[in-house]
Parts: structure tokens; C-alpha cells; sequence
């Protein structure tokens, strides 16, 4: 059965959007496949200013995700992969939702929208790097049409992983 997916609206991080991050993420099961626990307010502070430098120097970054009444849910977009090891030098698409938000199609609707905001830039192809466990993100890989392009180990948690791919 196919729903309609919700309306996300997108936008570039704000500096009070590090707070709300903060908060939205602030839960075991949304933290569960990035470090466990919960991350420090200087942690978004970081990433939002970041993200606001890839969004002037190259169109797109991670967004932040707000629902149809314009409340803050999550982030989802892309930025360059930041590791020092696998797909190194090419375009990460990614998406976290708050908990209350899941299972209603908020991350499909929004990976959608920044499909389409990546491939306006020039994005040639993405990819989307997701640990074997995380079912749900893996789930939204296959809507968007992303093909498994590689198993590998992670080197900091020695967790299978899989990357994604997709040409634009």
C-alpha cells in the first residue's frame, strides 16, 4: 500500500536550530546507531554552523526538517562524506528524525525533496552509508531506488555496514 508522504518543508540551519536539534535527538532509540547516547549542545552548535558553510559553498548541506505546522523534527540533506575512509571525496545523504516523528514518512518525503536539491546542484551521484542493523534508514534507501554497493566493516565500532548508491 502506497500513503501519500507529509509535507516537510527544508531550510539551513539556524544557530537556535543547534538547540532544537538537541532536544528532537535527545533519545536512546534516535541516538541508538550514532554513538548510543545522547550528544553534547556543542556538538549541534558545530554541526549547524558547518552545515551552513557547505549550503553557501556548494548549494546543499544538511537541512533542517520541519513538519507541516513548522515544527523542528529532524535534519536530512547531504554534505561530503566525513570520514577518512570510505567513500572519500564523494556526496552523503542522510536523515535523522526525532522519535515521536518516525514511521510516518518524514524521512522519505524529506530524502526525496534533497534528492532533488543535490541533483540541481550538479550531483552526479550519492551515497548513503547506513549500519546493517539500521533497518529502518535501510528501508528508506530502497524507496528512494539506492542499490547496496558495498558491505564493510566499521573501523570504530567493527559493525557491518552497507553503502548505498545512487546516480543521479
Amino acid at each position: 500500500m502506497n500513503r501519500a508522504l507529509p509535507a516537510v518543508r527544508l531550510r539551513v540551519p539556524t544557530d537556535e536550530d543547534a538547540v532544537a536539534w538537541h532536544r528532537t535527538f535527545d533519545h536512546p532509540d534516535v541516538m541508538e546507531f550514532h554513538g548510543g547516547r545522547s550528544a553534547e549542545l556543542s556538538v549541534y552548535e558545530e554541526l549547524t554552523a558547518r552545515q551552513r558553510r557547505h549550503d553557501a559553498e556548494r548549494g546543499f548541506c544538511l537541512w533542517t526538517m520541519l513538519d507541516e505546522t513548522d515544527r523542528v523534527i529532524g535534519f536530512t540533506g547531504a554534505q561530503p562524506w566525513p570520514g577518512d575512509w570510505g567513500p572519500k571525496g564523494e556526496i552523503e545523504i542522510g536523515w535523522r528524525l526525532g522519535r515521536e516523528f518516525w514511521g510516518q514518512g518524514y524521512a522519505t518525503a524529506a530524502a526525496e525533496a534533497t534528492l532533488e536539491r543535490v541533483r540541481a546542484a550538479g550531483v552526479p551521484s550519492v551515497v548513503a552509508m547506513v549500519l546493517a542493523r539500521n533497518t529502518r534508514s535501510i528501508a528508506v534507501t530502497r524507496r528512494l531506488g539506492m542499490h547496496l554497493a558495498e558491505v564493510f566493516t566499521t573501523p570504530s565500532r567493527e559493525e557491518e555496514g552497507h553503502c548505498y548508491r545512487l546516480e543521479l
